[in-house]
């Protein structure tokens, strides 16, 4: 298996299916010990993590768009990302490291030219892969998108995009080109 290009690979698909641009935020959530098919916190690898940031962030930064990536649940999912994509959210004060934060989290925050800590972003679209649950993350309305990559290494992923609420009720007309 090479983690590498299928993570490029799920990261082009989502992208041309969320209809990303420059500017917008892309989160991922990862846990290598699931890539590795063990339960989720058990098997902690920053050469797997470096793998899966490769192919992730080799993609996004050619586009302009922001990578988020978040920490694991003992950091809060906090999320690792560059200042710029921040707007004016507070940063927090801690550096994540295999054991907090996770090992894809500490490979990013090492990795990202101006990195910050935020506790909450508002992404545009997102990778969950093996179940670490990224929605608390996702603007809403989250809306599920299916890929021929379902799995990366062993884990399972579950991606989505957003789009904006529907407002106005059955007189309401929506612009197609948002949905």
């Amino acid at each position: 298996m090479d983690i590498k290009k299928e993570c490029a690979k799920a990261t082009e698909e989502l992208v041309a299916k969320a209809k990303l641009k420059k500017g917008d935020v892309f989160v991922v959530g990862c846990s290598t010990s699931e890539v590795h098919g063990n339960k989720i916190g058990t098997d902690s690898d920053p050469d797997t993590a470096k793998e899966i940031f490769d192919g992730i962030y080799g993609v996004l930064k050619e586009k302009g768009i922001y990578l988020a990536v978040q920490c694991c649940e003992h950091l809060n999912r906090a999320i690792v990302t560059e200042r710029a994509a921040i707007g004016g959210a507070d940063i927090v004060n801690v550096v994540p490291q295999k054991k907090a934060g996770g090992s894809l989290a500490t490979v990013a925050y090492g990795e990202f030219n101006d990195p910050v800590v935020v506790e909450k972003i508002r992404a545009d679209a997102g990778m969950d892969i093996g179940g670490t649950l990224i929605g608390m993350h996702l603007k809403e309305v989250a809306v599920p998108v299916r890929l021929s990559v379902d799995k990366i290494g062993k884990a399972n992923i579950i991606c989505a995009r957003t789009r904006p609420k529907f407002i106005g009720g059955i007189r309401a007309i929506y612009d197609q080109d948002l949905l």
